[in-house]
Parts: C-alpha cells; structure tokens; sequence
C-alpha cells in the first residue's frame, strides 16, 4: 500500500511541476534587468538564454524564428569579453582606426533595465567570426531580412513595430501584429549617442571585408524598411536569428 501511495504522490509532483511551465515566458531576469518593452499579449513567445545569462524572448514570424529583442551580451559565444569603450576620446579621435570588436550603452547608461529594454551598441567589428550570437543561432543576414520584408509586406513595417509610443516617438504607429517588438534603440558615432526612440538600426552579417557594413532601419515616421551601409566602427542594434 505505501509503495502505492508513493508511486501516486510523484505521479501529481509531476502534474504540479507540468503545470508551472511557462510558455510565454518573461524576458530579462533579476541580475541582468528587466525590459519595459511592450510585447504582442495575443502572442506566444519562446525563449533563448546567450552567454551572459541574459534571457529574451523569441517569436516565429512566418518561416523565421527571431529574438523579439536586441542583443544585449558583454561575451563572445566562446566566452571571450567584448571590450566596452565608454570612453569619448576613443570614439571622437581614434574610431576611424579601431578596428577591435566593441560595445557600448546609450549614453553609457548602466541602469540594467535600459539596457534590457534597448539592447546594446555593438561596432560591427564584432560580427567577425560568427561569434557574436548565442550557439544556434546567428546575426540576422541580409537573406533573414529579405525573407522578413517579403513575409510582412514591403511597406508594413508598422507591424514589427512595438505598439504605443513608450519606445517610438513619431506618427507612425506600431501594431506589432507580428510580435517583432522593434523599438528605437538608437546609434552611436564619433559625434555621440543620437535617436533613441526615432530609429531602430540593426547590422547585417556580411564576409565583406569593406570598411562598411550593410544595416537595417525602421524609422519611427515611415512604414518602410531601408537598407543602407555604415563605418564599422559605429555602434548599432543587433537582432539574432535561429540556425
């Protein structure tokens, strides 16, 4: 009879413990901060953890499945630091010439839920040997995002963009149908930190050994997707996408 009891005390342990899994789980997390980002409540998010511990949240958009977040890691996959140049003499006089892998916050802010919200600024030095990304997955390629526009719409933007004015400042409202949650997170060059909130800039992969590199940007007052290039040296957004 005990060995009954037993047998029938684990089996509802495991019940209780099935039940509490989250299938819309929370992104951020105690230690690294928590996002005010606004997500799509009508959608079901998924979850993958980088190298820092930092936790985001996930969200399959037609064929693709894409952080619904910007990366916010201070480590290579393989461990290896990413060196953080907060100071302003590196990026006013010698950004031209460095050409190390590095990151920065928005206004070198070190409140953890801003940079969970936003993300950090990563020069595209640091897309140099795939490492950048958390294993299985990669930087987002120009490929990624061809599949993306075609999916959504050229001209739709408005439904990767997060809903509401917390993060976007323009006339250009978001649904955020998709679950996307693009927000502007703005950039950094040798002139400062510029359009938190007006412009959302993300690199593209690429092998190209140029002195630039393509990015993507959502522009808070239009509906379109524009592609351009820039110094490597200046800090954007990066979004991931699953291998």
């Amino acid at each position: 009879m005990k060995s009954k009891f037993y047998f029938s005390l684990i089996l509802f342990l495991l019940f209780l413990s099935g039940c509490g899994k989250d299938e819309n789980p929370e992104a951020g997390n105690e230690t690294n901060g928590k996002t005010t980002a606004v997500f799509n409540p009508n959608l079901t998010y998924g979850s993958v953890t980088d190298q820092d511990g930092n936790i985001y949240k996930t969200i399959k958009v037609g064929s693709q499945t894409w952080m619904a977040e910007n990366l916010r890691t201070t480590k290579y996959n393989d461990g290896t630091e990413i060196k953080d140049i907060t100071d302003e003499s590196i990026w006013l006089n010698d950004w031209k010439s460095y050409k190390d892998g590095a990151y920065c916050n928005y206004n070198n802010t070190k409140d953890n839920d801003t940079i969970a919200t936003y993300g950090r600024l990563y020069n595209a030095y640091t897309l140099k040997g795939g490492k950048l990304a958390p294993k299985g997955w990669h930087v987002s390629t120009d490929e990624d995002w061809e599949v993306l526009k075609k999916f959504v719409g050229y001209t739709d933007v408005d439904k990767l963009k997060e809903k509401g004015d917390l993060h976007w400042q323009g006339q250009s409202p978001g649904s955020n149908e998709t679950g996307f949650t693009a927000l502007g997170g703005g950039s950094r060059n040798d002139l400062g930190f510029e359009y938190i909130n007006f412009k959302a800039n993300w690199w593209i992969y690429t092998l190209d050994s140029d002195s630039t590199c393509p990015y993507v940007q959502i522009h808070t007052d239009y509906s379109n997707i524009f592609i351009n290039s820039k110094d490597k040296n200046v800090g954007l957004s990066v979004r991931c996408v699953k291998d």
